[in-house]
């Protein structure tokens, strides 16, 4: 298996973030500008790094570790025969041969549609995920800016977003998000024991464009799904 068509058990996480944009007018909450700060945040590493997305994220990675390893399965049992057919191809009869190509390429048709639509699943349900804590912390993002006298905080997540250079001291990221954990009221997580998945990476806006799928699916290690 790829890890293109195993990506959603990879860290890089790939969130739409659509939804709760267009319903937060394309990302910026409704206000009134009250201050003359101006201040930037990463939205998606601010859903990833609050309590509940650490929470919801890392249920969904374990949902979909049988899907994992059925791929897998169904990976090393393309390689055990390829390794047949090249190892004793020239000591099979013709028909024998074909037919063992024939199982070769109809496996690895069902690997890849499989792989595409387990990760166009997972997808969806991490989009809705990132899209559900998203529209919810715009509410911070706003009671945050009028209460600190912010009169514009930017996306950076966003590469659309036209900043070419900012200090640290006007990140407001950590702050929305303890803000945010404040109000939702989910604990933080427990510390990972040693060899337990870590918190999944920041996921990529949907302007990524995403990976191609291999002809040929190769059975690789899987990467330690993180934040």
């Amino acid at each position: 298996m790829t890890r293109k068509l195993l990506s959603f058990l990879l860290p890089v996480a790939l969130f739409s973030m659509s939804a709760f944009s267009q319903n937060n007018g394309g990302g910026a909450a409704p206000a009134t500008a009250t201050g003359s700060k101006v201040g930037i945040i990463s939205i998606q590493d601010a859903i990833v790094a609050s309590n509940e997305g650490q929470r919801d994220l890392s249920a969904l990675q374990t949902k979909f570790v049988p899907k994992k390893n059925e791929l897998d399965s169904l990976s090393k049992n393309i390689e055990a025969k390829q390794t047949q057919l090249r190892t004793q191809g020239d000591k099979m009869n013709d028909d024998a041969r074909a037919t063992l190509t024939r199982e070769i390429e109809g496996l690895q048709k069902q690997l890849q549609r499989q792989g595409e639509d387990a990760q166009s699943d997972y997808n969806t349900q991490q989009g809705e995920i990132a899209n559900r804590i998203g529209g919810k912390m715009m509410d911070v993002i706003d009671k945050y800016a009028k209460q600190n006298g912010y009169a514009l905080i930017l996306d950076v997540s966003n590469p659309q977003t036209p900043v070419l250079w900012a200090g640290t001291n006007i990140n407001v990221t950590k702050d929305i998000v303890d803000a945010y954990n404040a109000q939702s009221g989910v604990a933080a997580p427990p510390p990972s024991a040693p060899g337990a998945a870590a918190t999944p990476s920041a996921p990529r806006p949907q302007t990524t464009r995403p990976a191609g799928t291999a002809a040929t699916p190769k059975a690789s290690a899987p990467t330690t799904p993180k934040k």
